[in-house]
């Protein structure tokens, strides 16, 4: 039985992650990235604590557009807090941030997909 969450066409799907890179859609990135629902790019961020409002401008504006309206925070081997000033600045943007440990990000992020949510995953790459 085949348990792929089956990925409109056109969307993002997180494929594989480990080794400081991440494979989305056919498309093997080196280190942290953002995944949208058409796109994917470079994060430069290698810990949570470096998750701040310029590096994570194009989800305010992706959340202002009404885009997304949730964002993962794959924090890396193992879920962290986020800061209250950095939630507030998402949920000012329309967009509610959860964290979580990186694998777990990217396993919700292509179920939620699957769902037609309208979501995104900032993912610190793990070993």
């Amino acid at each position: 039985m085949d348990l792929t969450p089956l990925i409109p066409a056109g969307r993002q799907i997180v494929e594989s992650y480990g080794h400081a890179r991440f494979r989305v859609s056919g498309t093997l990135y080196e280190g942290s990235v953002i995944v949208f629902p058409d796109h994917t790019v470079a994060w430069p961020v290698s810990e949570a604590g470096a998750a701040n409002p310029d590096n994570l401008q194009a989800v305010c504006e992706a959340g202002r557009a009404g885009k997304i309206e949730l964002l993962l925070l794959g924090c890396g081997p193992k879920m962290t807090l986020v800061p209250s000033s950095l939630r507030a600045m998402l949920r000012e943007a329309g967009v509610v941030i959860e964290p979580m440990d990186t694998g777990a990000a990217c396993r919700t992020y292509n179920v939620l997909m699957a769902e037609g949510r309208r979501v995104a995953a900032a993912l610190i790459a793990v070993e």
